[in-house]
Parts: structure tokens; sequence; C-alpha cells
């Protein structure tokens, strides 16, 4: 398989690497990382009417805190790229942006 020279090809070309089955539905797990914790209440409130249910990591001393939610499709370059553009889009007014993703193999 052939994907874009930039970081979410690269996480795809390794998941290809290492027999990932690309044919099936899995769940694709994106966060959103927002400028100010805790988040506006009406972003969780988008964010759930956009994906159903989301799940809310608090900052720790490790890490800043985040909004995980998670979609169960087809894993494509187009589907990754187009999620994050979407959920950033509509998450700018309240600080948040969508620039990771995995899923569990």
């Amino acid at each position: 398989m052939n994907f874009p020279d930039d970081a979410d090809g690269d996480v795809l070309r390794r998941l290809d690497e290492s027999g990932f089955d690309f044919s099936k539905p899995t769940t694709i797990d994106f966060n959103i990382d927002f400028v100010s914790w805790p988040p506006h209440p009406d972003a969780i409130s988008k964010l759930k009417e956009f994906s159903g249910a989301v799940e809310i990591y608090e900052p720790d001393e490790e890490y800043s805190g985040y909004v995980l939610f998670n979609i169960h499709q087809i894993l494509s370059y187009e589907l990754v790229i187009e999620t994050q553009e979407n959920v950033t889009s509509f998450m700018a007014e309240y600080g948040g942006v969508c620039e990771s993703w995995g899923v569990l193999s």
C-alpha cells in the first residue's frame, strides 16, 4: 500500500508492515487536546453528538489532559485526515485540536 509521506502515513505504513488488516472495520481512537483545561462543557456536548461517547483524561504529572473518542470503520488515510480536520474545525472555538489517533492491532 502507498501512503503519503507524513506522520499519519508513517503510522499507516507501520501498521501495514505489522500485518494490520485494512479490509475490516476497526476501532480508531482519536485524541483532542485543548489549550486550556478543563474543556468547555459545550465542547464535550458537541463531541458526544458527533461520536456518541467520549472519555475525559484529566491532566497528571506526565500529560496534559485530553478527550478521547472513537469510531468504528475501515481505517484509511482519508478517514483519518477527514476526521481530524472536521473535529479540529468544530472544536476550534473551544481551543481544541485533533492531531493524534491510534488503533489497537
